[in-house]
């Protein structure tokens, strides 16, 4: 696993996705600024935790999916119903 392209892709991921950037969310008194809820990736020796989830060791498929989506440069597909706009 090249953890420092990972890093990289997530920022340049990150990026796209306007991190940083607040957007408008109307109310019924008005409107307020609210910010996109972060899905944390906690890379470890020996494997992932995608947001509150399990521990997914890299042997296990959908975590050697995962990361390499990511290495490749793109949003993780298992994310894509979830996020469509990215995550």
């Amino acid at each position: 696993v090249d953890f420092d392209l990972i890093l990289e892709n997530i920022k340049d991921l990150n990026s796209l996705v306007g991190e940083g950037i607040s957007e408008i969310e109307h109310t019924p008194r008005g409107a307020r600024l609210r910010w996109p809820e972060p899905l944390p990736l906690t890379l470890y020796r020996n494997g992932i935790v995608v947001g509150n989830g399990a521990f997914r060791p890299y042997q296990h498929p959908a975590t050697q999916q995962c990361l390499q989506d990511i290495m490749d440069g793109y949003f993780p597909s298992e994310l894509q119903q979830r996020y469509p706009d990215g995550v």
